[in-house]
């Protein structure tokens, strides 16, 4: 079973693509005139957002539960 070797090879293609993500998103927000801004920051399974709206900060929080609740389950699974 090769399943370590490939989780190993996945962990820096998802660190690259976060990164892109993180510039692109910047890139675009650049552009957005109503200049609202939100953010997430993920302490182990514990979801930290932040946001200049409401709206904004709790679409962040859901994304950050949907994150945690997939981190808990991939854990339990491997």
């Amino acid at each position: 079973m090769r399943l370590p070797q490939d989780l190993s090879q996945l962990g820096p293609i998802l660190i690259f693509a976060g990164f892109f993500l993180v510039f692109a998103g910047a890139i675009v927000s650049s552009f957005n005139s109503k200049g609202s801004f939100g953010g997430l920051v993920m302490i182990g399974p514990i979801p930290i957002a932040f946001g200049s709206s409401p709206g904004i900060t709790s679409s962040m929080l859901w994304a950050g539960v949907l994150i945690a609740v997939i981190y808990l389950l991939a854990r339990r699974r491997f």
